[in-house]
C-alpha cells in the first residue's frame, strides 16, 4: 500500500493581508491579566478600562488627578464621577492594612554563633568582641545586631535556649 498524498498546496505567504494588524487584534482580543482579587471580581468585560476603574474609585493614571492651578470656582463638578463600586477600594485597605509575615531567618552557622556567645558571655557583648571564636572579628554592636536578630526570628529557640541554660547555673 503507497502512502497518502499530503496535501499538494504548499505554505504561500498572503500579501493581501497584513500581519500586523492581525497580530493587534489578537492581542486586543486577550483578556487582561488582574492580578488584584478585588479588582478582578468588580470587573466588567462590557466595559472599557477607564470606566471600571471610575466605577471602582481608582484612577488609570496620575495625570489630571491633582490639579496645578487652583480653580477659581469651588463648587461641585458635574463632570465628578460617582463611586458605583465603593466595596472594591474597602477591601483593598483591608487586605494593605494586614501586617506581612517576617521571613527572615538566621543561618545555623549563625544560630550556633550567637548561642555559643550568648553561653560564654551572657550579655556582655565587649567580651564577645574579644572571644577567639569571633572569626570575622565582629564589633559589640554587630554582635548584639546579631543576637537580637536571633531573638527575632527564632523567639521560641531563644526562650528554650536560655531556659536549658538557667537549668544548667542552678544545678
Amino acid at each position: 500500500m503507497g502512502k497518502l498524498k499530503k496535501n499538494s498546496k504548499r505554505n504561500t505567504f498572503d500579501y493581501n493581508k497584513n500581519k500586523k494588524n492581525l497580530k493587534r487584534k489578537l492581542r486586543r482580543k486577550d483578556k487582561p491579566l488582574i492580578e488584584c482579587p478585588q479588582i478582578r471580581k468588580a470587573w466588567d468585560e462590557h466595559k472599557t478600562v477607564k470606566q471600571n476603574l471610575q466605577d471602582m474609585g481608582l484612577s488609570a493614571g496620575t495625570k489630571g488627578m491633582l490639579p496645578i492651578k487652583p480653580k477659581k470656582d469651588t463648587k461641585s463638578d458635574p463632570t465628578e464621577a460617582v463611586v458605583l463600586k465603593p466595596y472594591v477600594i474597602k477591601e483593598m485597605e483591608a487586605e494593605a492594612s494586614l501586617r506581612g509575615k517576617d521571613r527572615t531567618t538566621c543561618s545555623t552557622d549563625m544560630i550556633e554563633y550567637v548561642q555559643h556567645m550568648v553561653k560564654e558571655h551572657n550579655e556582655d557583648y565587649k567580651a564577645m568582641a574579644r572571644d577567639e571564636k569571633n572569626y570575622y572579628q565582629d564589633t559589640p554592636k554587630q554582635i548584639k545586631r546579631k543576637v537580637e536578630l536571633f531573638k527575632r526570628c527564632h523567639p521560641d529557640e531563644y526562650a528554650a535556649f536560655i531556659a536549658s541554660l538557667q537549668s544548667q547555673k542552678s544545678t
